[in-house]
Order: C-alpha cells, then sequence, then structure tokens
C-alpha cells in the first residue's frame, strides 16, 4: 500500500471511529447519500468532498479540534493525489506555473519518460501538441499558447549552474509521434543537441533493450519529492521509503540507457 492510499485508509477509519454506536446506514441516511458511498468513505476507498466532511462532523457533532484536524489532513491527501479535471479548470498555463516554481527550486531533477519527451526538453510545438492532446481528453480553459511559454521558460534550469540533471527517455516514446512529421523531425534535434550539455545528462532505454526494472509509468524525481501523472491526475510522493524506491528504480535503468554516442546512433535511426 502507498503513503497515499495508507492515508485515505487511515483517515477512513477514523471517521468510522467517530460514529461510534451509530451504524453506517444511519449516518449515510443523516447525510443523504446512500449506505455503500459510507462504507467507501470509512474504507478509504473514496475521500470526501470538504464539503462532504464538514457535513458529517456536523452529524457527529465532532469537537472543534478534532474537526480541524480532519479537515487538515483531508485537505493534505487531497493535494497528494490531483485529478486533472479539477486541475485545468485554472487552465494549463497555472499548471506549468507551478512547475516553474517547483523546478526553479529544486537542485536535482531525475526524470523517466516512457512515452512521452520530458516537458523540460521539449521543443515548443511539440509541447503545444502534446498539451493538446491532454486538453483533448480533461477539457479546461484553452491557453495552451500561453501554457507552451511557460514551459519554454521552465527551461532555464538546464543552463543553470550548481543543479543536477538526468533524463532517460524510453526510445519506444519517439516512435509514437504526438505531432506531424516535421514537429518530430525538429524535436529528435532537439533531444540530440542536448547531448554533451553541461550539468544536463541524457539517457535513451533503447526498444529491444531486457529492462532491470519494469517502469509501469513515468515519474520525476525533483530532490525529496516523486510526481507521478497518470492518465487521470498527479500525484506527489514523500514518504523517504518511497521515494528511495524510485531512486533505485532510476539508478538501476541508467545501467541499461544509452548515453552520448549511443544515444546519438539510436535518435538517429528514427524517421518519420
Amino acid at each position: 500500500m502507498t503513503s497515499f492510499e495508507h492515508r485515505k485508509s487511515a483517515f477512513g477509519d477514523s471517521l468510522r471511529q467517530l460514529r461510534g454506536g451509530l451504524s453506517a446506514k444511519a449516518v449515510a441516511a443523516g447525510a443523504g447519500w446512500p449506505a455503500h458511498k459510507q462504507s467507501k468513505i470509512e474504507n478509504g476507498r473514496q475521500l470526501p468532498t470538504a464539503e462532504e466532511l464538514d457535513l458529517l462532523l456536523r452529524l457527529l457533532d465532532v469537537p472543534a479540534t478534532t474537526a480541524a484536524r480532519l479537515r487538515n489532513e483531508r485537505a493534505a491527501i487531497e493535494d497528494e493525489r490531483v485529478v486533472w479535471r479539477q486541475r485545468v479548470r485554472a487552465g494549463y498555463r497555472a499548471r506549468q506555473d507551478e512547475a516553474l516554481a517547483i523546478e526553479t527550486s529544486a537542485t536535482t531533477i531525475r526524470a523517466v519518460e516512457l512515452s512521452v519527451v520530458p516537458g523540460l526538453l521539449q521543443t515548443a510545438d511539440y509541447a503545444h501538441a502534446v498539451l493538446s492532446t491532454a486538453r483533448e481528453l480533461h477539457g479546461g480553459t484553452d491557453d495552451l499558447t500561453e501554457a507552451v511559454r511557460v514551459r519554454m521558460r521552465r527551461q532555464h534550469v538546464l543552463y543553470e549552474p550548481g543543479r543536477t540533471l538526468e533524463f532517460l527517455l524510453a526510445e519506444s516514446a519517439l516512435w509514437h509521434p504526438v505531432a506531424p512529421p516535421g514537429v518530430m523531425a525538429a524535436q529528435l534535434h532537439r533531444l540530440l543537441a542536448t547531448i554533451g550539455v553541461p550539468n544536463l545528462r541524457l539517457g535513451i532505454l533503447p526498444a529491444r533493450a531486457r529492462l532491470p526494472v519494469v517502469p509501469l509509468h513515468g515519474f520525476w524525481i525533483l530532490d525529496e519529492v516523486v510526481l507521478v501523472e497518470d492518465l487521470s491526475g498527479e500525484r506527489r510522493i514523500t514518504d523517504p521509503r518511497e521515494v528511495d524506491t524510485y531512486r533505485a528504480a532510476v539508478e538501476r535503468l541508467w545501467e541499461v540507457a544509452a548515453e552520448g554516442r549511443r544515444a546519438r546512433e539510436i535518435l538517429a535511426r528514427i524517421e518519420y
């Protein structure tokens, strides 16, 4: 069980204990929702919204200090897992502004991407294509031009001294184009140009290499925080043990990564 799942489970258990002798069915009836929803909340399978939690706290007459602690914990859990449909209501630029702030303060940035070129290495046209597919899936404000501009500003960290920058990219990500041939070709040239940049390490995971770790998804490690994105949302991992697991996975993947001349050879054989 991950730290996110553990926190949800513990939070649900806290709510279950608060109802004392009341049945879950009675609490659900008082709240005006089905009994199975109350069961999901108490079993940690569903996180109540802020409004739903307030309703439960009133129904159960929870003391102010306990109520405040539970509200803070619910907010912290929600911060750990952000759903894209909620995030993009504020626009795609807002997400890029947030990433810019996080990366600017980080001294070590390590990324593993399996299906897309890391944002810090993307061309503007490639970035626009990637963000366009996200908007088609999740909707949200159409501020992609501004979002791309911020994403390009994020790349300033590539040339600032005192940082450790490591990017692992699966070769297969480049064989599945997300943009027209001309845009993809320009993106390949951009990757080639990054090889040899001081303080920047680029590795390509060859398409037919046997991997020592099966990476189920891409992820980023920024100092002591891991960011994991999937189709529906993003999760932030801060538990030191989990962060160490991701660090260990990165180290093992670098063992089979192609760098320097070998990386150039792989990029040179990709055609669109």
